[in-house]
């Protein structure tokens, strides 16, 4: 394979970007970017009532937070644009012309309430329901007399193969009998075109090679094919790849939790973590390994390695690969940007991001998700350490405890600089002048700074909370 290779991700913005759209965009990517390909992003628009611009905003800013860059698209254009169908509808008209003319298609003037009646009569007799092809003979007359009484028609293509076949580069082949594939709508009576009419015209003109997308799309194919093979124009190859079902191996939907990109993001997921959890919900390493960097998924992706089955969205094994990624991000300024939005949301003082980065360094190790700033960080912006239950406080009382702080303030004592190693040479000090060492010296020193007895590591903690804050902190726990 090579430059040839052409995907596409098509997203129609009626809303957020799903999570199941975003593993197909994903796919997609991977593919076009293994190959050496391209990867196109075309918004599928032409459901006028609920698409709106705000959504396709919302879809292209969910892509890029993710870092699915598109070669051709609706804000970078191509050779192959417009990349938004509502502005192709002249193209469609076309196409829908050409298959009147080679009796590929025709005028159906039924109305709703007709097919309506006749599906009735159908379920009734204990049939498939089905279109009958009652206007695809229509006479001239007939045609003006139902213009004339101001019906305007839909066009729908005339199936006359008795099945359709197609070698799918995951299940396999899959044929389908005429029987399912009755006469179908392609252009509505407005003249908006159907979905499968549609993509189908966009891919061939704007030259996709590979058609990947979810398998809910197979009983799309063969109307598709049926269509390429009337216009004889080459047939793409197609990938169907298996739904995401829920814990409950329901379809994932909105009752199962966050389902949109913007609800992860929101939620503190990294986009790197959360496209390396989507990557595996289809697709496995030969490695069998789990925590994949995008070169990794990129150089190994491969549809030999796509699952035919369902794959269930485990919350649980999202969280755990996120503090994975949390974990190991020696990027702090870009962990540090990521992370702002959850200190403004708790209400702190953090301005910007390289006041935010020492804090999220020292919790970089007990974060499995970013949003866990506004619990963990209150430690930093706390006017008093208050214990935060009975046994915590309990290890500030007592003899020693109370030795180990007044020994702290001694050694702290006009001190002219103050950092996490000068931190751990206090405590060495204290250890050496009161011979109190191990828990006893570390727990009520760690209570009284954050009123907490596990936290981050206490020598970085010291140092963003300052010397005066830390003596202050330590004064209030005497006594």
């Amino acid at each position: 394979m090579s430059q040839s290779i052409r995907t596409r991700f098509a997203p129609s913005p009626t809303g957020h970007l799903h999570i199941g759209n975003a593993r197909t965009a994903l796919m997609n990517w991977l593919a076009a970017r293994h190959f050496g390909g391209r990867f196109i992003l075309r918004i599928e628009d032409t459901d006028r009532e609920r698409s709106t611009e705000a959504s396709e905003q919302s879809i292209l800013g969910d892509m890029a937070w993710l870092g699915l860059d598109w070669d051709e698209g609706p804000d970078k254009g191509g050779e192959y644009g417009p990349y938004r169908q509502s502005e192709r509808l002249v193209f469609y008209q076309e196409i829908r012309e050409q298959l009147i003319a080679s009796g590929h298609a025709y005028p159906c003037f039924c109305t709703a309430e007709d097919l309506e009646a006749r599906r009735q009569e159908q379920l009734g007799r204990g049939e498939q329901p089905h279109y009958d092809g009652r206007c695809r003979h229509l006479s001239a007359e007939e045609k003006i007399r139902f213009e004339t009484a101001g019906r305007q028609p839909s066009t729908r293509f005339h199936v006359q193969k008795e099945s359709v076949s197609f070698r799918d580069l995951v299940k396999g082949e899959i044929t389908v009998q005429k029987e399912a594939l009755s006469d179908f709508v392609i252009v509505r009576p407005d003249g908006m075109p159907m979905y499968n009419f549609a993509c189908m015209a966009d891919d061939h003109h704007m030259a996709i090679s590979h058609v990947i997308r979810g398998d809910d799309h197979v009983s799309n194919t063969h109307r598709q094919i049926l269509m390429y093979e009337a216009l004889q124009w080459e047939i793409p190859e197609f990938a169907h790849i298996p739904m995401i079902l829920g814990q409950d191996r329901d379809r994932l939907s909105k009752r199962h939790g966050a389902t949109s990109v913007t609800q992860f993001q929101e939620a503190g997921y990294l986009p790197d973590a959360l496209l390396n959890f989507l990557s595996l919900l289809s697709w496995s390493s030969g490695s069998g390994e789990e925590i994949l960097s995008r070169d990794r998924l990129v150089q190994e992706f491969g549809f030999d390695r796509v699952s035919r089955s369902a794959s269930v969205f485990d919350t649980e094994k999202l969280d755990w690969m996120n503090g994975v990624y949390i974990r190991e991000k020696t990027d702090f300024d870009t962990l540090a940007r990521l992370a702002l939005p959850f200190f403004r949301q708790a209400g702190y003082p953090v301005n910007d991001a390289a006041a935010a980065r020492p804090v999220v360094r020292a919790l970089q190790s007990k974060m499995e998700k970013l949003s866990e700033i506004g619990d963990k960080a209150r430690i930093f912006f706390l006017d008093e350490a208050v214990p935060e239950d009975n046994e915590a406080a309990e290890t500030i009382n007592g003899a020693e405890p109370q030795a180990v702080f007044r020994a702290f303030l001694s050694a702290t004592e006009g001190l002219p600089a103050w950092d996490s190693q000068m931190f751990m040479t206090v405590m060495k000090q204290i250890q050496q002048s009161t011979g109190i060492k191990g828990k006893g010296l570390w727990m009520p020193v760690r209570v009284a700074l954050t009123g907490q007895m596990h936290g981050p590591e206490l020598g970085p903690v010291t140092e963003i909370l300052g010397l005066d804050l830390c003596r202050r902190r330590i004064q209030q726990a005497i006594g």
